[in-house]
């Protein structure tokens, strides 16, 4: 087991500050083909994922979401969901991760509000982001201060290109980099240790 410190946490949630109404308004209007996020008070425009990045991030969720979100090859009790958006802290911060995960007994009424609410301002028990060289700053900068902040328990990090997943653990106010796999590893991973994780089927063509 590693440990890895990482920045000092955002203020914390009790902050009275708010995004700017010119931040608001441009993410409000950002074009269709881009991913929006506003993070610490900045926006940031992204383009949709490449393919690697969606084909990995598509595997995973079917390989996480099946027993644990259906219950189908295991324990169930979780809410798997494929780029929610979260909208988290009183400013607040809104993010896009790629995959993000709630204990059941969190999320009881995982549909309330499907028909009128476009997020969710729940901080998740799990979050992963899949690494490209565009995201990869704010993925392991601002984001994962904000995950800390919101006092999300675990967080992984997939490079579809180098082929590796690496699994923190939120330990106070730092993140632990429980353990880092690779290439055709079959792993048991936190917080999902009930399955064994086939690695070479997220890089599979």
């Amino acid at each position: 087991m590693k440990s890895l410190r990482m920045a000092p946490r955002d203020p914390p949630s009790e902050s009275t500050e708010r995004n700017a109404p010119s931040v608001e308004k441009a993410f409000q209007e950002a074009p269709s083909e881009m991913v929006a996020e506003i993070l610490a008070g900045e926006l940031h425009l992204s383009p949709r994922p490449a393919r690697p990045h969606t084909r990995v991030a598509s595997r995973l969720g079917i390989l996480i979401g099946g027993p644990f979100w259906l219950g189908r090859g295991g324990p169930g009790g979780w809410v798997i969901l494929y780029e929610p958006e979260l909208h988290l802290g009183p400013r607040p911060d809104k993010l896009v991760p790629d995959l993000v995960g709630w204990r059941r007994e969190r999320m009881p009424d995982a549909l309330e509000g499907e028909e009128t609410l476009a997020h969710y301002d729940l901080p998740p028990d799990w979050v992963c982001e899949v690494l490209s060289e565009r995201t990869r700053r704010v993925d392991k900068g601002p984001k994962m201060r904000i995950y800390a902040r919101e006092g999300v328990r675990h967080v992984w990090h997939v490079d579809p290109l180098a082929r590796t997943l690496d699994i923190f653990r939120l330990e106070g106010s730092h993140w632990l980099l429980v353990d880092s796999f690779s290439q055709e590893a079959r792993v048991r991973a936190e917080p999902f240790e009930a399955i064994e994780l086939e690695l070479s089927l997220l890089w599979a063509d």
